[in-house]
């Protein structure tokens, strides 16, 4: 067996960096506490080892997505506060609270419900997300009305936080953030005191209007640029890299991959690659992405299949370009949005992506 266990690829993840882009974030907050989102396994790094390195950095304070995300979390943070965004559904009060996790309550009937599970059961601590222009989850301006008249139904309930969330942070001029901001400030003013939270990784750059009381970052932390078109102030977290597992020469009229997608021009050198759509690296990078071998970038040539890529390494020493050589497909000079940028779509869906067949090395402290 290989020195990656058997896989075809190997997926390397800084712990180190992942702090230090916490740090990071961290420092520019001029009142608020950092917290973090590891939903969707730390956006697809592994959020029982995230989780442990944010807490060791000082973060306190994390969102997940689902009730399970949360129970997994709990023993390997066993003194954090734990957020659930998309809040609690009928039957799961036993499990919020026995696991001691924060639902971030979305809809009037959610909020009811917990109310009746802490008035009977003991006051219970939660969240309420305003949805202010992202319709999607969160109490609009008339379910706000009805809570402002009626504030007896947050009876059994510990509103601990008010949260929201922007659509457009990512673009510093769009009047959007604006409309969001003054729509939260509102609605705020209209419920019971809470700390409140707004900022996500790119909302934190919008300056300290929109960092209230707790931020919450998310993509930054794993390395995507909360301000694209601007230098990227996080450190890289991810590298991505494959083993050749085949080399061939090739010769005009011949064709390479799936619908004879790539036709050959000059004789050329084409070297398999194992990666492929079934481990999330993605199908639109068909022809387009760039991988590094010896130093140099070789392009993909055909289609992305599920577990294979075929990239032209004419142009690299023989020596190199070997059986077993490993090739870069993420690192270095092809970041999580450069890769993003190439594929046409963005870092969240890259890191999201990556399947659970790589081999993954975690490096850092924590290791």
């Amino acid at each position: 067996m290989g020195a990656d266990g058997g896989a075809g690829a190997l997926l390397t993840i800084d712990l180190d960096a992942i702090a230090e882009n916490y740090r990071r974030l961290r420092a520019r907050l001029t009142r608020a506490v950092c917290g973090a989102a590891i939903k969707a396994d730390a956006y697809g790094l592994g959020a029982v080892r995230v989780g442990p390195a944010l807490a060791r950095a000082g973060c306190r304070d994390f969102f997940v997505a689902h009730l399970d995300e949360g129970v997994a979390l709990r023993p390997r943070l066993p003194d954090a506060t734990i957020h659930v965004l998309n809040g609690v559904l009928p039957g799961e009060e036993g499990e919020f609270a026995a696991h001691s996790l924060i639902p971030v309550l979305n809809s009037l009937p959610q909020l009811d419900r917990w109310s009746k599970w802490g008035r009977e059961r003991g006051v219970r601590p939660a969240a309420l997300h305003i949805d202010t222009g992202m319709s999607r989850l969160g109490l609009e301006e008339p379910d706000v009305a009805v809570l402002a008249d009626d504030p007896s139904r947050l009876d059994g309930i510990d509103l601990r936080l008010t949260v929201s969330h922007l659509a457009c942070a990512e673009e510093p001029e769009n009047p959007m953030n604006l409309v969001q901001r003054a729509a939260f400030e509102r609605a705020r003013a209209r419920l019971p005191r809470a700390g409140a939270s707004l900022a996500n990784s790119s909302g934190i750059f919008l300056g300290p209007d929109y960092q209230f009381d707790l931020a919450r970052p998310g993509a930054a932390l794993y390395g995507v640029n909360p301000t694209p078109g601007q230098p990227n102030p996080m450190l890289p977290v991810v590298r991505l890299e494959g083993r050749i597992i085949q080399v061939r020469d090739i010769d005009h009229p011949r064709t390479v991959g799936y619908g004879a997608a790539h036709s050959i021009r000059r004789r050329s050198k084409i070297a398999t690659v194992a990666i492929g759509y079934a481990d999330g690296y993605l199908r639109s990078l068909s022809g387009r992405g760039l991988c590094r071998l010896a130093g140099l970038e070789v392009p993909i040539v055909g289609r992305v299949s599920m577990d294979l890529i075929t990239i032209d390494v004419t142009d690299v020493p023989a020596n190199q370009a070997i059986e077993g050589a490993v090739v870069e497909a993420i690192g270095g000079q092809h970041t999580v949005d450069d890769v993003a940028e190439t594929a046409g779509t963005n870092g969240y869906e890259i890191l999201t992506s990556l399947g659970p067949r790589y081999r993954r090395r975690y490096t850092g402290a924590g290791a």
